[in-house]
């Protein structure tokens, strides 16, 4: 998949696609639907298929206070669109001056002039340009072929959602949000170096911080893990959290990983949490967490080999 940051000065091979847009925060099962949709179409046309996406997520521009609630960063969208098939990734800087443009000014500058779009794929809600103005209207309009997709809803009658994904990982509820996104969702991030509390206490971890990652519900976690690049998947004992024992500044994953005795600062850390064991809490001495945490150590170990 090739990936792009800018609409200007495209090479050719990168004009001319199947063009579908949105945010695909968590890639979701009903963003499968539409890029399914648009892979058809550009197979049909003998066209390359391409998503046009921005960075950073337009919340963060228009509702800088929100907590994290990225259930896909940059690389880890990326990862998932690559995963579906898709060509070429035009992800856009999303600041003021690109949020104030109208619609026909993004219809032009963007669609046209840029990317050279053949045929648009948007979902029934797609709103653009400045104060939500434009509709897949105006781009049939600009003479562009466009096609609408409509909701699409789970066997309950409830619609995929980025927002139902996120509201179920707030819950700690992992099997849930798995079922609305379609694959196992996944925390990425570098190892850093901690404070090593885990290793003087006997249960070594490898650390990475949430950052824009949507925060699931604090507490230990029965969890995989991989370094990225490598095939090798590791079963773990997680925390997600602030550690109350400790106090740490910033949320972070720490992951004690089973059988597992390598150096990995700098790697990136690939970690897909199972099933949420306990909360997080607060004892009152260090061999009282000992304790708790070899007991989380088993639980997890059974709940992974079932």
């Amino acid at each position: 998949m090739q990936i792009f940051k800018t609409f200007q000065n495209l090479p050719p091979a990168a004009k001319g696609a199947v063009v579908t847009i949105g945010n695909f925060d968590g890639v979701h099962k009903g963003h499968s639907f539409v890029l399914k949709r648009a892979q058809d179409i550009a197979r049909e046309t003998g066209k390359p298929m391409a998503v046009l996406t921005f960075e950073p997520h337009p919340r963060r521009l228009f509702r800088p206070d929100d907590p994290p609630g990225r259930l896909t960063p940059f690389d880890a969208k990326a990862w998932r669109l690559q995963e579906e098939g898709v060509d070429i990734l035009f992800s856009l800087p999303f600041d003021w001056d690109f949020a104030s443009q109208s619609a026909d000014d993004f219809i032009f500058n963007v669609l046209q002039e840029g990317a050279g779009a053949s045929h648009i794929v948007v979902g029934h809600d797609f709103k653009f340009g400045q104060l939500r103005k434009g509709d897949p209207k105006h781009i049939r309009q600009a003479g562009i072929a466009t096609t609408v997709i409509e909701e699409i809803n789970d066997e309950g009658g409830t619609l995929y959602s980025s927002s139902r994904a996120r509201q179920e990982l707030r819950h700690g509820n992992i099997k849930e949000a798995n079922e609305i996104l379609g694959w196992n969702w996944e925390i990425r991030g570098e190892v850093i170096r901690g404070d090593r509390r885990g290793h003087e206490l006997g249960y070594p971890t490898a650390n990475i911080a949430l950052g824009e990652t949507v925060h699931p519900a604090y507490g230990v976690y029965a969890a995989r893990v991989s370094i990225d690049g490598e095939d090798k998947w590791y079963g773990a004992a997680i925390n997600i959290g602030i550690r109350p024992m400790f106090e740490i500044a910033e949320a972070q994953v720490e992951s004690h990983i089973f059988n597992f005795d390598r150096e990995i600062y700098g790697k990136t850390l690939r970690v897909q949490p199972v099933q949420r064991l306990r909360s997080e809490a607060k004892f009152n001495s260090l061999d009282e967490l000992k304790k708790q945490m070899a007991e989380d150590c088993t639980q997890a170990e059974k709940i992974l080999k079932a």
